[in-house]
C-alpha cells in the first residue's frame, strides 16, 4: 500500500523506513515535518527567506542522521524543532554580529478569512506590535514563548529542544509572558484590546 500524508506511522517509523530506502517514506515525513519547522523559524527570524533555509537545512539535517537514529531515545518532532532552534539562534547572532538587528523580514501576511479592511489593518497592527515585543525579549525567553504559546508545544518538549529542564522552561515562559505584558499594556485601546483580550 502507497505512503500518503495521511499515513498513520509515527515520524520515528517513517524515519527508519527512509533510512532503509522507502524514499515515499521522506516524502511523507517531510509533509508532516515541514511545515512546522517553517513556521517556527518565520516567527523566530521574521524572515521569509531564511526560514526557508533553516527549515531546509535541518531536513538535511535529518535525512543525513536517518540511518543512525536510534528509536526511544527522542522523538523526530522534537530533534527537528531543536535542530531549526538552533540554526535560527546561530542566524540572529549573526545578525547582531554584523549590525542586522532591524533586518526582520517582510510586513504580516493578511488572515486566510477575509474580513473588512479595518479588521484586516487591527490584526496586522496586533501582529506586528506581538512580533516587535517578541523581539525586545531575550533570545532564550523568546524561544520558550514562541514553542509554547505559537507553536503549542508542551513544556516537556520545549525542554528537550532547548535542552533545559521543566522548570526552566516554566520559568522563561512565565517572564517572557509577563515581559511581553508589559511591553504592550500601554498599547491596549491603541490595538483595540478590551481586558479581556
Amino acid at each position: 500500500m502507497p505512503l500518503d500524508a495521511d499515513s498513520d506511522l509515527t515520524d520515528e517509523a517513517l524515519l527508519a523506513q527512509y533510512a532503509r530506502g522507502d524514499r515515499a517514506a521522506a516524502r511523507v515525513l517531510t509533509l508532516r515535518m515541514t511545515p512546522r519547522v517553517l513556521s517556527l523559524a518565520q516567527r523566530m527570524l521574521r524572515d521569509a527567506a531564511e526560514a526557508e533555509d533553516v527549515a531546509q537545512e535541518a531536513m538535511l539535517r535529518l535525512w543525513k542522521i536517518a540511518p543512525e537514529w536510534r528509536d526511544g531515545e527522542a522523538k523526530v518532532s522534537t530533534w527537528l524543532y531543536r535542530v531549526a532552534s538552533n540554526l535560527c539562534t546561530d542566524r540572529l547572532r549573526r545578525r547582531r554580529g554584523m549590525g542586522l538587528d532591524d533586518a526582520f523580514g517582510e510586513g504580516v501576511e493578511p488572515p486566510d478569512a477575509a474580513p473588512g479592511i479595518d479588521t484586516r489593518l487591527q490584526q496586522a497592527d496586533r501582529a506586528a506590535a506581538l512580533q516587535a515585543a517578541l523581539e525586545e525579549l531575550p533570545e532564550r525567553q523568546r524561544q520558550a514563548v514562541v514553542l509554547r504559546h505559537l507553536e503549542g508545544l508542551s513544556n516537556p518538549q520545549i525542554a528537550a529542544v532547548m535542552e533545559i529542564g521543566v522548570e526552566a522552561v516554566e520559568s522563561l515562559t512565565a517572564r517572557g509572558k509577563r515581559a511581553l505584558a508589559a511591553r504592550l499594556i500601554g498599547r491596549r485601546a491603541e490595538l483595540g484590546l478590551s481586558d479581556d483580550q
